[in-house]
């Protein structure tokens, strides 16, 4: 008998809604207190500055705005978890809107206020359950919002490296959201029940092929903590670094996670 197919994990909109504001409102404070000089500060981006990075995080706003002013597809197609493995497609593009939008909007603190603005107006007016286009297919906004959870904290993170001193909050249930997220993703990519990962206190999945256990301790074991966790499978950490800074522990032959990171980049 196959296994049986797992369901699909669910996150409260009310939650998720919350969430994204909260996440965008720390960095739209964060970035008003910066300095010229601290926006011209390089970023682990290639060769964006600090001033592409926030410019970025807004159109990462945005693209609800975007998706929601083209017509909403016929029916859904993909599932939230598949998002991550679509976000690498369009690069090249998303580097060139975002230099073009660090031009055209000198005043960040104007910029990001407009994108909060419509954000809110929009989610207002928009019930969840509309379908979007998007680049990995069609999706309800309520699961879109979930991904937008990933782009602000993985970002906020990308801003926090970038800025010495600079410390913006995470808000707790955005942190959880894209914790959860990324986790699933790593299930799809490689289904199974043989190892345990656990990104405490968000996330527990089971993936890779092998022996599924049903009781005790998971032969496999993989552990770390919501930031590194997120830092593995967005590429911004490498596995064997994570494991020689003892950032993340793996217990098991099917523990090494290294083949399969990142999830998304």
């Amino acid at each position: 008998m196959p296994p049986a197919k797992k369901r699909a994990r669910s996150y409260d909109p009310a939650r998720t809604r919350a969430a994204v504001l909260a996440q965008f409102t720390h960095v739209s404070e964060a970035v008003r207190g910066l300095t010229p000089g601290q926006l011209a500060l390089p970023t682990r981006l290639g060769d964006w500055t600090v001033r592409e990075l926030v410019a970025h995080i807004g159109m990462a706003v945005t693209a609800v705005h975007r998706a929601l002013d083209r017509p909403a597809p016929p029916r859904q197609d993909v599932t939230v978890a598949e998002w991550p493995f679509a976000t690498s497609a369009g690069s090249a593009a998303i580097a060139e809107f975002t230099r073009k939008l660090a031009i055209e909007h000198p005043d960040l603190d104007a910029y990001l206020t407009d994108v909060d603005r419509g954000l809110r107006a929009l989610l207002d007016e928009h019930p969840g359950s509309r379908l979007l286009e998007t680049t990995a297919g069609a999706l309800p906004l309520d699961d879109y919002l979930v991904t937008r959870t990933v782009e602000l904290v993985v970002h906020t993170d990308d801003l926090n490296a970038a800025v010495d001193g600079l410390d913006v909050p995470y808000d707790r249930q955005a942190l959880a959201a894209a914790t959860r997220l990324l986790a699933d993703a790593l299930a799809v990519k490689a289904p199974g029940g043989s190892t345990e990962v656990r990104v405490p206190p968000y996330a527990v999945v089971q993936c890779v092929e092998g022996p599924r256990h049903t009781r005790g301790t998971p032969p496999n074991v993989v552990e770390t903590d919501p930031l590194t966790w997120i830092r593995l499978a967005t590429g911004r950490l490498a596995w064997p670094d994570a494991l020689e800074e003892a950032k993340v522990s793996a217990s098991g032959e099917r523990a090494d996670l290294g083949n399969l990171l990142p999830l998304m980049s």
